[in-house]
């Protein structure tokens, strides 16, 4: 397919597209090494993760008590290695917020090495849940809460730059509106380098020549001097020190895989392209075993930077993945005084053109709301508001997951009905002696709790058919519902017999009943 370099446009604005050369389309790292624009494209995409990771690696630090060259460390060190283990080419992972949130409280009460010892174990669990399969999971998450999932994710990216947008010089509100200008104006008339690349230096240029001073990466806290070294936590391998660091090491290891997991689903969608993602969930153990070593803080799949990678920049390869991480570590060792000179302006405006771009404007339209069901609007704002309230996305996926479970269950639970069919006079007294009842559609929790109401008991003659040949028995609650019909009957001294049961339904059937306790 064509490649796109750049969907950053607003609502209503025609999308810029990059006519692809000659085996464009191969995107593996040995093609894009081989092709001179493809390289380019990564490259540059590369150095522009680079840029927008520092501040934000800076602040989840904060967030998770630690020194702000352990999330530095934990991004350089995450960034390169799930470019080699990843399933997911161009995805970016590294230190997180949610992640950062996650794993707070241990530093805050017991220290940076019980801390690390937290990374580290559920770097192990998440290896463990990829072994068991973890990432079939997400074939149970709907569409709807994915695209709530997009537009929450959009707004907290929003939410997030807000805070540098206030109470700040007024210089920066002309600096943030002419870097949008450039990511908007700029891949109209070339795409040869990334947009927001070319923000970030116009900006710095321009506030470093006219002597402004505007708030910048260096005001975010103290960048290292120095590489990474290897890190063991010195704690005692107790059940005590598991006791601690369990349930905080398997809350990072679920979030950093749901949030990996929708992230990789999400590029898999932009890219028109298929990931494994399986890989990727024991992958990212891995990069979370790395960075505890070195001592880093963990993270996953950072959706903003992602976006930056894949549709602002055009990336499409581990080559950008690989070079952000190098990038960083070069920024902020190499040339600390040169980064902490970029404007908060420069990477305000990127973030907020990510937004922008991440937001899905379809979704919200007059028309699609008219169209769609209530129950899927409703999913969709349920999983938005959950996640922007909470600022967790995992807790927005699955309430959103649960909201829909439960309002299929709910929609379904009409389709099933029990019809009196055929009364059969045996003895030609003119009375019946068995009645037969037709029971047609799905039968699960939702639709068999009402089924021991359909019958008439006292009513009907000796004998009673129930013919479930239009119908199927999906779960206990189904095996136990005709358990209890047949009771009642019993009790009433009638005969009950089930017909119709295809292979599966009869012996789930076979299986359960008699055996769920006594019919009701």
């Amino acid at each position: 397919m064509a490649e796109p370099t750049s969907t950053t446009t607003l609502p209503g604005q025609p999308h810029p597209h990059v006519v692809p050369e000659a085996g464009e389309r191969e995107t593996s790292t040995r093609a894009a090494l081989r092709n001179p624009r493809r390289l380019r494209t990564e490259v540059l995409a590369g150095l522009v993760v680079a840029l927008a990771l520092i501040p934000e690696a800076i602040s989840f630090s904060i967030i998770a008590g630690v020194d702000p060259r352990v999330g530095l460390f934990s991004s350089f060190v995450m960034a390169v290695t799930i470019a080699f283990v990843g399933g997911r080419p161009a995805m970016i992972t590294a230190a997180t917020g949610a992640v950062a949130l996650v794993i707070a409280p241990v530093a805050r009460e017991y220290g940076l090495d019980y801390f690390i010892a937290t990374v580290l174990l559920a770097g192990v669990l998440q290896i463990v849940l990829a072994v068991l399969g973890v990432a079939r999971l997400m074939r149970f998450i709907p569409r709807m809460v994915m695209v709530g999932f997009v537009n929450a994710l959009a707004i907290l990216i929003f939410l997030a730059q807000v805070p540098y947008l206030v109470d700040v010089p007024w210089l920066v509100y002309p600096m943030v509106a002419l870097g949008l200008l450039i990511m908007v104006g700029l891949p109209r008339l070339t795409t040869a380098v990334p947009a927001p690349l070319v923000a970030i230096v116009v900006i710095t240029t321009l506030a470093w020549a006219a002597g402004w001073q505007l708030p910048d990466v260096s005001d975010q806290g103290e960048l290292p001097t120095s590489l990474p070294e290897l890190f063991v936590p010195d704690v005692p391998l107790t059940l005590e020190t598991l006791q601690i660091i369990g349930p905080y090491a398997l809350a990072m290891a679920l979030v950093g895989l749901l949030e990996s997991l929708m992230t990789a689903k999400l590029v898999d969608g932009v890219t028109d392209t298929h990931s494994d993602k399986t890989r990727e969930s024991w992958g990212l153990g891995v990069a979370n075993l790395a960075s505890g070593f070195f001592g880093g803080m963990g993270g996953c799949a950072m959706i903003g930077q992602t976006m930056i990678n894949v549709k602002v920049s055009g990336a499409r390869t581990r080559i950008s993945t690989f070079l952000a991480g190098v990038f960083l570590l070069a920024l902020v060792v190499g040339a600390g005084p040169a980064v902490g000179m970029i404007p908060m302006a420069a990477l305000v405006a990127v973030m907020i053109m990510v937004s922008v771009a991440t937001f899905d404007w379809h979704s919200v339209h007059p028309g699609t709301l008219r169209r769609m069901p209530h129950s899927e609007n409703l999913v969709m704002l349920l999983t938005v508001v959950v996640t922007v309230v909470t600022h967790n996305l995992a807790y927005g996926v699955i309430v959103g997951v649960n909201a829909a479970i439960i309002l299929f269950a709910r929609r379904v639970a009409h389709f099933a009905s029990v019809d009196q069919v055929v009364e059969t006079d045996v003895d030609g007294d003119g009375e019946p002696d068995v009645r037969t009842y037709k029971v047609s559609g799905e039968l699960f929790f939702a639709t068999s709790n009402d089924l021991v109401y359909q019958f008439d008991y006292a009513g009907d003659p000796h004998k009673v058919v129930i013919d479930l040949s239009d119908s199927h028995i999906w779960d206990a609650s189904t095996v136990a519902a005709l358990d209890a019909v047949q009771t009642k009957y019993e009790r009433l001294g009638k005969e009950v017999e089930i017909v119709g049961l295809n292979w599966s339904s009869a012996a789930r059937h076979e299986q359960l009943t008699g055996q769920l306790g006594e019919g009701h």
